[in-house]
């Protein structure tokens, strides 16, 4: 087959004869990705795709220019839609993994490339294999001949520790409305339990938070626990996750029945996403045994919930599993955004606290760092610290830190949530079923 200019130009020739060749333009594109060309490719996908838009390899393809472009945000949401369907191709599986490899999520990137190559084993590539660690050897991986292992060696089940919180929302800086939603759904309860008990409203219940890193959702599910006085318990999830069938789910089991033997207790899962994936992305059935053990958990279908609060956060809800959001389970689902600059600027004065400084104007240097989450300007002071030591190491002489120092380094920090906000918009324009991520939408100022 001709990769060459000439073939470009017999393509071209060819579709002005017949235009509405839906497979002689999926060729000329896929000619086109070939010799680097990709804007002109993702032009002729994208075109293919206005005459028939439910073809499954023309937005393969779309995802796969976006891929080579950079657009991993965009190739994601293509991707990550078309696994959602009940015939998914082996070669999204393979692509699915190349883009989270470029995400970072490795271990998300060998669970979707042992998928593919379960169903079809001619589908193995050597070189993503080696890229995610895999040994070439069947035997010693997760998935044997299309099964999972049948394994298990028992053993005690985990508990997280149970803290009590000292501080409650003075201390979290901004925030106004995320505060007042929680308040109503769980501060309230607690407050006047009489009040909710005579309408019959159970006192519990779960949100979920969602937003960039960063941005101080698990301090703000702390401060929750210290503003009614009760018990915190934080789940990571390796204290859940275990690669022994029927083990995850054990855990599990055991972190709630440990919430519910220190009520009233607010249950935290950071990254909850990891524990509750969609279901349909899966394959495997011990994935979807730690949901629907997740799910009953949730419900208090075995134990009552009452007292037990849940706060989940992540940083990628598109990934969660719908059933997640019904209600009696995370039924309010809050955004959590980079804080504003009146935040920005209480962060700062909580960061710049104990340190030596001379008249720093917080409010002008929130100013400027426009976009910054709580981490970012952590970062914006680590680094302003640093070049003061370096300085004072030098000249024996120590100097506080002033504004100048603070404004330099802000100039210098990239914003970490410019990188999430790049993917969150495609989900927001693109698989936003029932608005539910509007508030991305409002805060880029795309909706009103």
């Amino acid at each position: 087959m001709s990769f060459g200019p000439d073939a470009v130009e017999a393509l071209r020739a060819a579709l002005r004869v017949s235009p509405d060749n839906i497979p002689l333009r999926k060729h000329l594109a896929a000619t086109l990705l070939g010799l680097g060309r990709a804007d002109e490719a993702e032009a002729e996908y994208k075109q293919a795709l206005a005459q028939s838009a439910n073809d499954v390899s023309l937005k393969l393809g779309l995802a796969d220019v976006f891929m080579h472009q950079g657009k991993n945000g965009a190739a994601l949401v293509i991707v990550e839609d078309l696994l959602k369907q009940a015939s998914v191709p082996i070669a999204a599986y393979l692509l699915h993994a190349r883009l989270l490899v470029r995400a970072g999520e490795i271990q998300r990137a060998v669970h979707q490339y042992r998928q593919a190559i379960s169903d079809d084993p001619d589908a193995a590539d050597p070189e993503l294999a080696a890229m995610l660690g895999i040994d070439a050897d069947p035997e010693t991986s997760e998935v044997v001949d299309g099964r999972v292992r049948e394994s298990y060696v028992g053993g005690e089940a985990r508990a997280s520790s149970v803290e009590r919180p000292s501080i409650a929302f003075a201390e979290v800086g901004g925030m106004d409305q995320v505060k007042e939603e929680i308040r109503v759904k769980i501060i309230l309860p607690l407050k006047h339990p009489e009040m909710f008990k005579a309408y019959g409203k159970p006192v519990g219940g779960g949100i979920l938070m969602y937003g960039p890193p960063g941005c101080g959702k698990t301090h703000l599910a702390r401060a929750t626990a210290g503003e009614v006085n009760a018990n915190f318990i934080s789940i990571g999830i390796s204290e859940v996750l275990d690669m022994w069938i029927g083990s995850s789910e054990r855990n599990l089991h055991e972190l709630f029945e440990q919430g519910r033997r220190n009520r009233p207790c607010v249950l935290f899962f950071d990254e909850v996403d990891a524990l509750g994936a969609s279901r349909t992305d899966m394959r495997q059935a011990g994935g979807r045994h730690l949901i629907n053990q997740f799910l009953s958990e949730l419900d208090g279908v075995q134990s009552s919930n009452e007292g037990l609060l849940i706060l989940a956060a992540t940083n990628a809800p598109w990934h969660l599993d719908s059933a997640f959001r019904r209600p009696g389970r995370f039924d309010r689902i809050l955004f959590v955004p980079p804080p504003d600059q009146k935040a920005r600027a209480d962060v700062l004065r909580v960061l710049l606290k104990g340190k030596p400084t001379d008249a720093v104007d917080h409010e002008l240097v929130a100013k400027k760092a426009d976009g910054f989450s709580g981490a970012d300007m952590k970062a914006v002071v680590d680094l302003a610290i640093e070049r003061k030591l370096r300085e004072a190491l030098t000249t024996g002489i120590p100097k506080p830190l002033t504004t100048k120092d603070l404004t330099a380094t802000v100039a210098e920090v990239r914003p970490s949530t410019k990188e999430w906000f790049a993917a969150a918009k495609n989900y927001a324009l693109y698989s936003n079923q029932g608005g539910l991520y509007d508030d991305i939408l409002k805060y880029l100022k795309l909706a009103k």
